[in-house]
């Protein structure tokens, strides 16, 4: 009977295995856990952000909302009503009469605030009145004995005991003197004019049908210091006599009479020389004209029609000057009873008899509002100043109207189609988000800045991929591993160089080193590589003696005085070819002789730079890959007989193309979202050319550029937040399409 032998310390030696295995098993497990939980809380980061943008994006693509808040009855019936408006808290109610009496009313309770009527000289009557820019609040009186009275509407905010207290007074612009207008003492009839601080202009029919021009000019006395007003007047020749509707600019520059389908334009910027500029024929279908405004900052006339149709007309350049084209219409709408057009942006409101109320937005060609409500026969609207209400007059009533339309200029066809924007001669994609001036037409063109994202990529591209996906292939096949051990780490730290400092020296020194030695970078664009080939080839033909003498290590490092030689010899010749060539100044050549612009930052300079930056991604990934190749691969193809190179591009790559294009598209999606090197190294103008020689604005430096001036909640705001939007979907198209086609290549080649 065989005895059992135990070995001294096989069972606690069997417990220390077992103890060491489940706290193997325990950090796999939390491994597995922790990595489950990372991924997941990205994905849910992810989600998040998208959602976000979403949240801020959604309103600008609401449409408007009109409520009815309160509707007062006014006085004074029998007398027409000239013109309605609201205080900037839409609590004070005005209406101005034509013979120029103003009631104000509280738009709570509908009470009568104060009555103001216009001093007038004994005996004289109002025989026209005229309405100013709406956001001037003003409006003028022709008299019967060739005088005009300007009277404009203030509202005074005080806070007694912590109360707000707005109280409505009138100003007289030029004193509460009426201004003589007609020397003759003609009545005033059909009355239009504009004011300005040191010059008023009027142009109205007098008693005979004769329609005339008056300017007052005030001059300061130097001596007695007071303004000394001068009268100049001229008949305007041949003007219609049966005027519908009179409008001139609030620039004192135009002047515009409409007669039945035709409108006159004269140019009266010089009282002795007014001239007829243009006659619009708005004939269409048949339609006859009922309404006329000025679109906010008087650059665009709307016509409307009976028939529901609204036009718009702005000066366009062309062969025969700067003339009024119709730009685009709104149809679709009910006959148009009144038009009012909002103070500074590009929005109007229309009503029909019948009380169906619409508000419209010119550059987004959006309809933003349409429902009818009641009330019939309107007579005249008005916007107020906030233009978050609109007063509509009708049946002796003051209706007041709430309006929430925060976003108006923002539609899918103004983001992403051609736009003919006031004063362009044609539609285009421009991006403009901001200007001194508060009538300022809003460009918000998405397309020039991805087109601006997709020009830098490209030439990023352009530059780093072939220098990348070469020297990943070189380093990881044919290198030996002692330098690859040097070139590869160097290549990979140049990634942790902030990309700002690449964005500095890309615009205080490699564009002005561009430009003056513009010839020279082209020649080094050529010669480096022939150089390059030209010296392997050479070392080809070698004999076997002459390798020897130079160790196989570091026979790559022979390209380097090779690559310092053209270098400086492509700059030394610079001035040589500039001269020969370009008549001693490239840039001006290029730009007079072969009509392209250049910019000093431009997509050469974001090409070269931001292709540095992207080097780094592309080469470590994609050597990587291509190191990684099963060695028995390789050996087994030149065991074959294969040449190293057949067995590169047959077996290497085919096995590597997975990573290779990965590499490719992760390096991509950084050009794409490149931020600091485009907004250092570019114009940043928002531009849609290809040349090479001309800058662009992407949709990453916009955003950085623009987002800290933003008003929060603004239109300009949101549409940056719609840029990043657009960027977000950008590299998860881009990363989207680099994993499924990295995942058929490695299915298509895992076999080799």
């Amino acid at each position: 009977m065989e005895s059992q032998v135990t070995q001294p310390g096989s069972a606690s030696h069997n417990m220390l295995k077992g103890g060491r295995s489940s706290r193997r098993a325990f950090k796999d497990k939390a491994a597995e856990i922790g990595v489950t939980i990372g991924g997941t809380m990205v994905f849910v980061a992810l989600l998040l952000i998208f959602f976000y943008l979403l949240y801020v994006i959604k309103p600008i693509f609401d449409s408007a909302d009109v409520t009815p808040v309160n509707s007062v009855r006014y006085q004074h019936t029998e007398v027409a009503t000239l013109m309605v408006g609201a205080d900037e808290q839409n609590e004070v109610l005005y209406r101005v009469a034509v013979d120029g009496q103003v009631d104000f009313y509280a738009a709570a309770d509908g009470s009568l605030m104060s009555t103001f009527t216009p001093p007038l000289p004994a005996g004289v009557s109002v025989t026209s009145a005229a309405v100013a820019a709406p956001n001037e609040q003003r409006f003028a009186l022709g008299l019967s004995n060739g005088q005009a009275l300007i009277v404009g509407i203030e509202f005074g905010l005080t806070y007694p005991n912590n109360k707000r207290l707005i109280t409505p007074k009138l100003r007289y612009s030029s004193g509460d003197t009426p201004i003589t207008i007609d020397e003759n003492g003609s009545a005033i009839n059909k009355l239009a004019f504009t004011y300005s601080s040191d010059k008023l202009t009027f142009a109205y029919q007098d008693a005979s049908g004769v329609w005339r021009l008056s300017r007052v000019e005030g001059v300061e006395n130097m001596m007695t210091e007071e303004v000394e007003w001068t009268l100049s007047s001229a008949v305007i020749a041949d003007a219609p006599k049966n005027v519908a509707h009179q409008l001139m600019t609030p620039d004192q520059r135009q002047l515009m009479l409409q007669m039945d389908n035709k409108i006159f334009i004269y140019n009266i910027r010089d009282v002795d020389n007014v001239g007829l500029i243009q006659v619009i024929d708005a004939e269409k279908n048949k339609s006859k004209v009922n309404k006329m405004a000025l679109l906010a900052g008087a650059s665009s006339i709307l016509v409307s029609y009976d028939s529901g149709v609204v036009t718009q007309y702005f000066q366009v350049n062309g062969h025969k000057g700067r003339l009024y084209k119709e730009i685009r219409e709104f149809n679709e709408l009910a006959p148009v009873a009144a038009i009012a057009t909002e103070f500074y942006r590009k929005s109007f409101a229309v009503v029909s008899p019948e009380g169906e109320l619409s508000l419209l937005y010119t550059t987004s060609e959006r309809e933003l509002f349409e429902q009818k409500f009641e009330i019939k026969n309107p007579g005249v609207m008005g916007f107020s100043p906030r233009s978050n209400g609109i007063v509509v007059e009708a049946d002796n009533q003051l209706n007041l109207f709430a309006i929430e339309n925060s976003h108006p200029e923002v539609s899918w066809s103004a983001l992403w189609t051609k736009v003919w924007y006031e004063g362009y001669p044609e539609p285009q994609y421009v991006w403009q988000s901001t200007s001194g001036s508060d009538d300022f037409e809003a460009k918000l063109s998405l397309m020039p800045l991805v087109f601006g994202t997709l020009k830098a990529a490209f030439y990023a591209m352009l530059f780093a991929v072939p220098l990348s996906i070469a020297g990943a292939i070189y380093t990881a096949y044919f290198m030996s591993p002692k330098v690859r051990g040097i070139v590869k780490p160097t290549i990979e730290i140049m990634e942790a160089l902030p990309t700002v400092i690449l964005g500095f020296l890309a615009g205080l020194w490699l564009a002005p080193l561009v430009e003056e030695h513009l010839p020279g970078i082209l020649v080094l664009l050529v010669l480096l590589p022939v150089s390059i080939l030209a010296s392997a080839f050479g070392w080809s033909r070698l004999p076997g003696k002459w390798k020897q003498r130079l160790p196989e290590t570091y026979q790559e490092l022979m390209l380097i005085p090779v690559i310092c030689f053209i270098g400086w010899f492509s700059f030394a010749i610079s001035p040589m070819i500039e001269v020969a060539f370009f008549d001693g100044n490239s840039r001006q050549f290029i730009t007079n002789e072969l009509g392209i612009t250049f910019d000093q930052r431009n997509a050469l300079v974001v090409g070269i730079a931001m292709g540095f930056a992207v080097i780094p991604n592309i080469f470590s990934i994609a050597e990587d890959a291509i190191f990684s190749v099963p060695r028995h691969l390789s050996n087994g193809s030149l065991a074959l007989g294969a040449t190293p190179w057949q067995t590169l591009t047959r077996v290497v790559l085919l096995t590597a193309s997975p990573g290779i294009f990965s590499a490719i598209m992760i390096g991509l999606g950084r050009a794409v979202g490149e931020t600091m090197i485009v907004l250092m190294a570019t114009g940043n103008t928002a531009i849609m050319e290809w040349s090479v020689f001309e800058g662009m604005r992407t949709l990453a430096a916009n955003i950085a550029v623009e987002m800290p001036e933003s008003a929060i909640g603004s239109s300009h705001y949101r549409v940056l937040f719609l840029a990043a939007f657009v960027l977000f979907v950008f590299t998860f198209i881009f990363n989207t399409i680099a994993e499924v086609v990295r995942q058929r290549l490695r299915d298509r080649y895992s076999s080799l």
